[in-house]
C-alpha cells in the first residue's frame, strides 16, 4: 500500500517544488557560452624599473613535457612569464645549473628559445620545466624586481646567493649596463 498523505507527500512535494525552482532559474539564466582560450595581450602597458612603461609582449602557450615541473605549475608559469615579460632584467642574471654548455647565456635563456624584433616570444625553451635551479633564480629576481630593485641590485643579489659552490656552472652573462 502507498502512502498518499501525510509526511511522505508533503516531503515529495517539497522535492519536486524545489527542482522546478532550479530548472527555473537555471532557463533565466541562459547557457554560459564558452570561450576561446586567449593569449596574453599586446596591449596592456608592463612598468619597467627605471624606464618607460612598456607593453606586455605576445607569447605562445607554455608547452606540455612530458614530466612532472621541478616546481609547482603556478610558479613554472610566473617564472616563464616574468622571463618574457622582463628581459631587462634576466637577460644580465647568470643561472648557475651549467645549462651554458647548451647555449645559454643567462637565466632569460632558460625559459625564451626565440623572440622577434619587437620582443614577443616566438618559442619556449623547455629547460625551465626540468630545473629548480633556474626556476628559483627566476623567482628570486622576479621577487626582488616586485620589491623595487633595480636590475644592478638584482645581480648583485642573485651572485651572492648562487655564486658559491655553483660558479663552475655559472652562464657567461653581461654585467647589467651601470645605474646613470
Amino acid at each position: 500500500m502507498k502512502p498518499t498523505s501525510g509526511p511522505f507527500t508533503f516531503l515529495l512535494g517539497l522535492a519536486g517544488l524545489g527542482l522546478i525552482t532550479t530548472v527555473v532559474v537555471a532557463a533565466s539564466q541562459g547557457t554560459p557560452q564558452k570561450t576561446a582560450a586567449v593569449k596574453p595581450s599586446t596591449t596592456k602597458p608592463v612598468a619597467s624599473q627605471g624606464g618607460p612603461v612598456r607593453m606586455r609582449v605576445s607569447t605562445p602557450p607554455l608547452p606540455t613535457v612530458g614530466f612532472a615541473p621541478v616546481r609547482p605549475m603556478d610558479i613554472v608559469r610566473a617564472t616563464y612569464d616574468f622571463a618574457a615579460q622582463h628581459p631587462e632584467v634576466l637577460k644580465y642574471v647568470p643561472c648557475y645549473c651549467g645549462c651554458g654548455e647548451q647555449g645559454h647565456k643567462a637565466n632569460e635563456s632558460c625559459f625564451v628559445a626565440k623572440r622577434d624584433a619587437k620582443g614577443n616570444v616566438l618559442e619556449w625553451d623547455e629547460h625551465g620545466f626540468g630545473c629548480t635551479i633556474c626556476v628559483d633564480v627566476a623567482r628570486e629576481s622576479m621577487q626582488l624586481y616586485n620589491s623595487g630593485a633595480d636590475t644592478v641590485a638584482i645581480r648583485a643579489a642573485i651572485e651572492r646567493r648562487w655564486a658559491p659552490g655553483n660558479a663552475a656552472g655559472r652562464t657567461p652573462t653581461p654585467a647589467p649596463p651601470a645605474k646613470k
